[in-house]
């Protein structure tokens, strides 16, 4: 029992963990996909605090719910760019 263990630790202790790396030919092209999902992001975001915006100011005269409405979009929009403006540091610590 005792040599299957020592057997299972050494094997273990070998096992390489490269840093990562892109594939040749791919870095140039990935950076620049990933720089246009930022800007398509920010521009989404700004969108969605201007239809929230535009819900609550319409929503302010006999529409009190379109207000509501309006109001709490603002958490998602918020949420939906935090993760996109953290995701790089999401992926990065849950693969490492």
């Amino acid at each position: 029992m005792t040599d299957t263990l020592v057997v299972a630790s050494v094997l273990m202790a070998a096992v390489p963990n490269p840093a990562p790396a892109a594939p040749p030919g791919l870095e140039g092209p990935v950076s620049l996909f990933i720089s246009w999902m930022k800007w398509i992001g920010i521009i989404a975001g700004l969108f969605g605090f201007g239809m929230c915006a535009l819900m609550m100011i319409l929503g302010r005269r006999n529409r009190s719910s379109m207000a509501v409405d309006g109001a709490a979009g603002l958490p998602w929009v918020l949420g939906g760019l935090s993760t996109l403006t953290l995701a790089a540091g999401i992926v990065g610590v849950l693969v490492s």
